[in-house]
């Protein structure tokens, strides 16, 4: 079978951060959304705004694959760990791409109004995404259009009134058909905690500027400082944020969403199903609730380390890592939070270290080190159901 042939692809700057549409105070946000704003001067105004569903936040640089015609669906259904047979349009869904190995390769966020699939991929990924569609439909009475640039993403915790056209509703942190939780009690996620609710309004990109000029009243902008922090406080999965080429899904708690453990015959079904029946995964995606007196947040990618007994730098600064920051942000209410893919089988109540080694070029070659304890978002005891007549097991269905 094919593999995915990954293709470089670079998102257009959004009008909203330059140009003479640009927003004024809008400063372009960090990583892989640099190119529409982190802000637009009042981030912790903004991250409040949204988290009371009164903001939107332009995400004009996410991918938007389209796929149309009568087998749009079955070729979804083939391709992807979801099953969209059976499906009532309109469907809001998640579905992984995944490779032999069972690595997620592409992970989409899918709305079908009843005539087009949507498939909303993060920032770099659609060109990728579109090739391998048009090279796996064969004889799919199918039509596959890369429409990114075209149409563009709003995103929001609430509806917007009178706002028409498709939309994408985030089943995170729900447990869909077929879908499995690797937390003890689904009541006490995160997500649950924190009301999670999320948007994805796809809109023409000739409108995003006349749309975001002439929004509802109590609405206003925020940028991707404040949704960053309100998905990193939901432990919500992120694709090239919380991924790396070795993550499967299970790492992430994405077969609660993304996964259709009762479906067969699609790349990486062997792995899915073996890991989650008879193993464990290696990794487990955990939250992080920062030590917010040191300055600045750590930078993702940093070392994470067990904190030791008596923290002696020298101890610390040789001590094996047990896994890598990947995302971090200043929430409004909880400070600094991130996330982190650390080894499956470390103890949840165990004290973390972020250990941040110095660029080679710097004068201090000294890392620094901030504490940091753990937000159980995967279980360490997630996989291994075969035989199990308690705990996980009994998630399948709430």
């Amino acid at each position: 079978m094919l593999d995915v042939t990954h293709i470089e692809y670079t998102p257009a700057t959004s009008p909203l951060l330059t140009g003479e549409h640009a927003i004024h105070g809008a400063v372009a946000a960090d990583s892989i959304d640099h190119y529409v704003a982190g802000h637009y001067g009042q981030p912790h105004q903004e991250q409040r705004a949204l988290a009371n569903g009164q903001a939107v936040v332009d995400l004009s640089h996410y991918g938007v694959v389209t796929v149309t015609g009568a087998d749009r669906l079955n070729l979804l259904h083939t391709l992807t760990t979801q099953n969209f047979q059976g499906m009532v349009s309109p469907i809001n869904a998640e579905a992984l791409f995944l490779d032999l190995r069972g690595r997620v390769e592409i992970a989409a966020k899918v709305h079908d109004d009843g005539e087009t699939a949507y498939l909303l991929t993060e920032p770099t990924m659609n060109a990728t995404l579109a090739d391998w569609l048009t090279r796996m439909q064969f004889a799919s009475r199918v039509e596959v259009t890369d429409r990114t640039g075209e149409l563009a993403l709003l995103g929001t915790t609430d509806e917007i009134p009178g706002f028409e056209g498709p939309v994408w509703i985030d089943p995170w942190p729900g447990i869909a058909p077929g879908g499995y939780a690797y937390t003890q009690d689904p009541a006490d996620h995160p997500a649950v905690h924190e009301n999670y609710a999320w948007r994805l309004y796809i809109i023409p990109t000739e409108e995003l500027v006349e749309t975001v000029t002439n929004l509802p009243e109590g609405f206003r902008l925020a940028g991707t400082m404040a949704s960053e922090a309100l998905r990193i406080a939901a432990g919500r999965p992120r694709q090239l944020l919380d991924t790396d080429d070795r993550s499967i899904p299970h790492e992430l708690d994405w077969l609660r969403t993304a996964v259709h453990i009762d479906k067969g015959c699609y790349k990486g079904q062997e792995t899915v199903a073996r890991v989650h029946n008879l193993g464990h995964p290696p990794r487990r995606l955990v939250g992080l609730l920062i030590d917010g007196s040191v300055h600045g947040l750590p930078e993702a990618g940093a070392d994470i380390i067990l904190r030791p007994e008596t923290e002696d730098t020298e101890a610390m600064s040789s001590a094996r890592a047990i896994g890598t920051l990947r995302s971090v942000a200043m929430h409004h209410e909880m400070g600094a939070i991130g996330t982190a893919m650390i080894r499956r089988n470390t103890d949840p109540e165990a004290q973390l270290i972020i250990r941040e080694n110095p660029p080679e070029d710097a004068d201090d070659t000294a890392p620094n080190f901030t504490a940091a304890s753990q937000v159980t978002l995967t279980s360490p005891s997630a996989g291994k159901v075969v035989g199990r007549v308690q705990g996980l097991k009994d998630l399948r269905r709430r």
